[in-house]
Order: C-alpha cells, then sequence, then structure tokens
C-alpha cells in the first residue's frame, strides 16, 4: 500500500494519535543534544548519527542522544530539518497528545481576552510558539482554517480537527484544512484543501467591533492577517483628519482602521485585483456609501513613483515577505530600502509612516538598518514612534527564537 493510501487508511480508521515510536529511534551524533537539552525543537540533518532504512516521512521516532539516552519524540521529515519535537525526555505521545495542547492554546486565548462579543477571529495555534511545530489553526468565528507545514501534522490532521470540535466553550463547528501550498512539495503528499469537519456557511468574522469577509477558501494564507490586529488598532489612533494610504492593503484591514479613526481619505493600493476587490468589500461592509475611500488595483512601487509629494501624512507599507530564506536576505533588504525611500520621499512634512517587515529571515536589527538607511538617503529627520511584533496569539517559545517573524516600526518624518 503506498504511503498516502496506508495514511488515509488509518486516519478513516482512529481518532487518537500514534502513541508511540512507528519507525523506532533517530540517534544523534555525540555533543548535538545541546540544543535538544534547551528545548529547540529542530533537530537539523548534519545533527543525526543514524536512521532506521524504514523510516518514512511523517512518521512519529524517538530521538536519542549518543549514549542512548531519550531526547524526545517527533515527527520525521527529510530535508535540513529532519526532526521536529513534540515532547521531550520522553517516548511516544499520550492518546490526548493533541486535544491537551489544543486545550492549553485556547485557555492562553481565553486569558488573552481575545475571545468576547466584539472580537472572533485571533490564532489559536502558532507552530513552535504553542509546542506544536509544524501546525498553524486560525479561527474565524466558528470555523477553524488548520495548515500543516510538516508531513506528521498531515497525517494527524483528522484527529486535531476532531479535538477542535471538543474544546469546552470554543464552539468550532467547522474544520477547513488549508495545506495544498504549505507542505513539502518534495514529500509528494498531494494534500487538498477541504471541509474535515462541517461545511461553508458564511465567512464574516469580527475583530475589535468591525467586520470583514474572510476568504479562506482561495485567499492567501488562512485568509486574513490576522497578526496585525494590534497594530491596526494602533494605526486607528493615528488616524484622525489624516490623508491615508495603504500600500499591499490585501483585505484592507488598515484601511477599516483608519476609516473608523476619522481618516480624512483612505487610498488602499493592491496589484491584485482581487484583493483590491475584497478591500472594497470590506469598507462598504462596515462603512456603506462613505466616500472617503477608494481602491486602486495597481503595482505598489509604480504608484509610489507616481503619486504626488506631499499628498499624504500617514502610509502603511506592510508588504509581502521579501526574504522567504537565508539565500533570498540581501535582496530582500535591497527591497525594503528600496519601498521605504520612496515613502520617506514622498511623505508629507509631519507624516507618519507605518512600516513592518513579515520576512522571518530578515531580523530585527537587519530591517531597522534597511529603514535607517532610506532615512539617511532621504535627508528628512525621523524620529521612531513605536516598535511592532506580533501579538500574544502568535507567541514565541523562548527556545526558538527563529518564531519572531514580524517586526514594524511607526516613524515620524519632520
Amino acid at each position: 500500500m503506498s504511503r498516502k493510501g496506508k495514511n488515509q487508511n488509518y486516519n478513516e480508521k482512529q481518532r487518537g494519535p500514534k502513541t508511540g515510536p512507528e519507525k523506532g529511534i533517530i540517534r544523534l551524533l555525540p555533543g548535538k543534544e545541546e540544543s535538544v537539552l534547551r528545548h529547540h525543537p529542530w533537530i537539523f540533518s548534519g545533527a543525526i548519527d543514524t536512521i532506521p532504512e524504514d523510516v518514512e516521512e511523517g512518521d512519529l521516532v524517538t530521538v536519542l542522544d549518543a549514549s542512548g539516552r531519550i531526547l524526545g519524540t517527533g515527527h520525521y521529515q527529510i530535508g535540513s530539518i529532519m526532526v521536529r519535537l513534540l515532547e521531550f525526555g520522553k517516548e511516544g505521545l499520550d492518546e490526548d497528545f493533541y486535544y491537551n495542547r489544543l486545550l492549553s492554546s485556547f485557555s492562553l486565548r481565553q486569558s488573552l481576552g481575545l475571545i468576547r462579543e466584539n472580537n472572533n477571529c485571533f490564532r489559536l495555534v502558532h507552530g513552535e510558539g504553542d509546542f506544536l511545530p509544524g501546525l498553524i489553526v486560525d479561527i474565524y468565528g466558528d470555523t477553524a482554517v488548520m495548515q500543516a507545514h510538516s508531513p506528521g501534522m498531515h497525517y494527524a490532521r483528522h484527529t486535531i480537527a476532531e479535538a477542535l470540535t471538543r474544546l469546552p466553550d470554543a464552539r468550532i463547528r467547522n474544520v477547513y484544512y488549508k495545506s495544498e501550498t504549505t507542505l513539502p512539495y518534495k514529500a509528494a503528499l498531494d494534500p487538498e484543501n477541504e471541509y474535515l469537519i462541517g461545511n461553508y456557511d458564511g465567512n464574516i468574522a469580527l475583530e475589535n467591533g468591525l467586520q470583514f469577509n474572510i476568504d479562506w477558501l482561495k485567499g492567501q494564507k488562512t485568509g486574513f492577517f490576522v497578526d496585525q490586529r494590534e497594530n491596526r488598532s494602533l494605526l486607528e489612533k493615528f488616524s484622525a483628519g489624516r490623508t491615508v494610504l495603504n500600500m499591499f492593503c490585501y483585505t484592507g484591514g488598515f484601511s477599516v482602521y483608519a476609516m473608523r479613526g476619522g481618516a480624512k481619505s483612505v487610498d488602499s493600493v493592491d496589484s491584485s485585483a482581487k484583493a483590491a476587490a475584497l478591500t472594497e468589500a470590506n469598507i462598504q461592509l462596515n462603512f456603506p456609501g462613505d466616500q472617503r475611500h477608494t481602491t486602486h488595483a495597481e503595482d505598489a512601487f509604480k504608484f509610489l513613483a507616481e503619486m504626488p509629494e506631499d499628498k499624504y501624512d500617514l502610509i502603511i507599507l506592510d508588504p509581502p515577505a521579501f526574504a522567504k530564506h537565508r539565500g533570498a536576505i540581501k535582496n530582500g533588504l535591497i527591497g525594503y530600502r528600496k519601498l521605504n525611500s520612496k515613502a520617506f520621499e514622498k511623505i508629507k512634512p509631519g507624516g507618519i509612516l507605518f512600516t513592518f517587515s513579515c520576512s522571518q529571515a530578515i531580523t530585527r536589527d537587519m530591517f531597522r538598518m534597511a529603514v535607517f538607511t532610506a532615512a539617511a538617503k532621504s535627508g528628512r529627520k525621523v524620529r521612531i514612534l513605536h516598535q511592532l511584533s506580533q501579538p500574544a496569539d502568535h507567541p514565541i517559545d523562548i527556545s526558538h527564537p527563529e518564531g519572531e517573524y514580524l517586526k514594524g516600526l511607526v516613524l515620524e518624518v519632520e
């Protein structure tokens, strides 16, 4: 039976996760256990001494150090990161492993006050930050949108979906699996985006009292960038009476908040006509007939180059990741410098610039240097008002600093 067929059959027959090492033991080279003892969840290929011949991608394996000590249990996959550890210091997973981890994540979101009458969208699972490496789950009302980034999580998808619907007070009725573009293509998993539980029954979610159409079926990521929630709220406080430009607007989140904040006018720009239409739909959902907003389906760099100087006194730059891996860092930094240079050149004196990077490979210091270089080139005096990051429902495991990906600056330009 093929690997795909075997796991489909397993998921149909059983609800719980595998509770022991399915394919045996991976042993590390001497001295390569130090990062694991510090609870870093990734084991790289260069640290491994022996792998069982019959181990396959997605299998649950036990990891030992060179002396035979049990370091933990995790999912095996082919690539630079060969094991993502789920448990440290023990062999196998408990029967209720996924449910208990999900319950812990949900309890944290409850304690953060994210689940309330005027807010029903948030991230429930943020991979390593919630001790579930390879898994992302975003909640939109009664729908959970799940993404697997590892074969192991792909094979556990039905177990995870069922556990999501059992969380007390979560009221999750639908689980949509969206991993066609997130799983390693070499694994040949052929995943399908599909409802594992429930079906489509509406897609309007509430964020801080504002309504948003969430396109989890065809939109980017899980359909909405919930990681900018707190930064959108901050922007709202700066918006009164200002002329706002929202570049790379996607769903128009910043634009909607700017409108509620009392902006004089808002222009939203995205190269995707579909994104521009979704932005317009979200504006009309919250501010029907309001003439302050205009949507532009145009290339961002072209729009910045051609727009007049001193028109906008509040600009948001929230581009897609310019550097998705380490090999793209150099070109990514050039892109950030170019983009911010043009904004510094064109923004009205006394204007406010919200500028972001969501590139995990770009460190906070790298991004700041790129922005500082752009400011120096412009000859403008610039002050930092806020240094921004991802919100608390995108937690960072202190042993896994790679989990910090979103960084931003709020700048005042003299």
